[in-house]
């Protein structure tokens, strides 16, 4: 390719990347807000919506993995791109003839530059006590509604108490103080509230490490194994749609199996609270790659004693990749729980003008896992390994040199260490 034509590629990529990161936070908040906060099975409503959600996407996974691939096998990667086109046409098309009927939340103004304005603030008065002679008292704006468009009232809490001095009125303040130098309580509490989310919200990024490994490593161990159902060949890049059918099955039985089932266990009306499903997804993330780590040591042996050790692309005969399908619905078990329970926690617990905030959290740790997982690569192919010098890395290129296993266990002992951070601030959060 010339340096234009990747130019132009990069470009739309990008561009792509930039239209996911408005829907992507901002669909399920707005999804969710066309239930009524005063209806009585509002909660029931709310859950209810997350896993269709969720199925929804999942749904457009599986069609990537399968139509989608199909049409680039057989007419080219420009038809397969043009099918996407359309198909993201067409789903415009009907997202705007709904636009009547849709209920919208009165628009809040920015929530960055209101968390700016009271981290500013804060700094500004940094020096002024809580005992001080001139302090009047904590500001908020008299009456029931907040000053901000689309929130109610916020009560005031201990938690993170440098961030007070935002809401510390002072003489000096006047009577129209900049919302630069004072915020009102609520304001503050808003930034508070989205502190406390981080910690859980973090400890999500090792599930999006995982994913993003599955994705790449399974389909190098499928490339050494006999994928043919019956007389039927499965393209090997066909591969990940098992966890999003997993995905599928779950989210579709999940009112019919998991629900009714936990609802006698824990009394809960959900069946669990959004932070204990969140743990479940973690936990079973971990048996994930546990079994993954074993299945590959027992897949690598196999290769070495039959004599493809060498012939890491070519599929022994004997052998089948539907082993995988363990791992896959594993980790699409773990997803389900992780993942829904995580947008409608996120959702919840967010303030009233800060929900795509809130919701964006969950795609800020999916992009960041990916992050995560290059350094983690890099970091174990320097040292696990010197090509040069002839000694494979555990990612080698071929496989059956390469130690797969080992950083499926390594995967499994930082996801260990990240449950047991889960369940650190998992058990100190309070509910709002």
């Amino acid at each position: 390719p010339k340096p234009w034509q990747m130019l132009y590629l990069y470009t739309v990529l990008y561009v792509t990347a930039f239209g996911a990161a408005g829907i992507r936070p901002c669909v399920s908040s707005f999804g969710a807000d066309q239930f009524d906060e005063r209806s009585r099975d509002y909660k029931a409503h709310l859950d209810r919506f997350f896993n269709f959600f969720y199925l929804s996407v999942t749904t457009g996974a599986i069609i990537a993995f399968t139509m989608v691939v199909h049409i680039q096998m057989k007419y080219g990667w420009g038809s397969a791109f043009g099918s996407l086109a359309i198909g993201m046409g067409f789903s415009n098309v009907v997202f705007f003839i709904g636009t009547p009927l849709y209920r919208h939340r009165l628009p809040g103004g920015s929530p960055l530059t209101r968390v700016a304005q009271v981290l500013v603030a804060a700094f500004r008065k940094r020096n002024v006590p809580f005992s001080s002679s001139d302090l009047i008292g904590l500001y908020e704006v008299p009456g029931k509604g907040s000053a901000i468009k689309g929130s109610g009232k916020i009560e005031h809490t201990d938690d993170f108490r440098c961030l007070d001095k935002a809401a510390l009125q002072v003489n000096e303040d006047g009577t129209d103080p900049s919302p630069w130098r004072l915020c009102t309580v609520t304001q503050v509490e808003e930034v508070k509230i989205l502190l406390k989310l981080l910690p859980v919200s973090a400890c999500t990024v090792m599930l999006s490490v995982v994913l993003t490994e599955f994705l790449t490593l399974s389909i190098q161990q499928a490339y050494t194994l006999n994928t043919h159902i019956g007389h039927l060949k499965l393209p090997v890049t066909c591969m990940p749609v098992f966890p999003g059918l997993s995905i599928f099955l779950i989210l579709a039985l999940y009112y019919y199996t998991f629900a009714p089932l936990s609802r006698h266990i824990t009394g809960h009306p959900q069946g669990a609270s959004q932070l204990q499903r969140v743990g479940l997804g973690l936990a079973v993330s971990i048996l994930s790659v546990a079994w993954a780590g074993v299945f590959e040591r027992y897949r690598r042996n196999y290769a070495i004693e039959h004599g493809y050790q060498a012939l890491f692309l070519t599929p022994m005969p004997n052998l089948s990749a539907y082993w995988l399908l363990i791992q896959y619905c594993l980790i699409g078990i773990a997803e389900v729980f992780c993942i829904v329970g995580l947008l409608e926690f996120l959702y919840q617990e967010a303030p009233d003008a800060m929900r795509s905030v809130g919701s964006a959290y969950a795609a800020v740790a999916g992009g960041l896992g990916c992050f995560v997982a290059t350094i983690l690569n890099n970091i174990v192919k320097s040292t696990t390994g010197n090509e040069a010098e002839g000694h494979p890395s555990w990612l080698s290129q071929n496989i059956n040199s390469g130690r797969f296993d080992y950083f499926y266990w390594l995967l499994a002992v930082l996801s260990v260490c990240n449950f047991s951070a889960f369940l650190f601030f998992a058990k100190r959060y309070k509910y709002r």
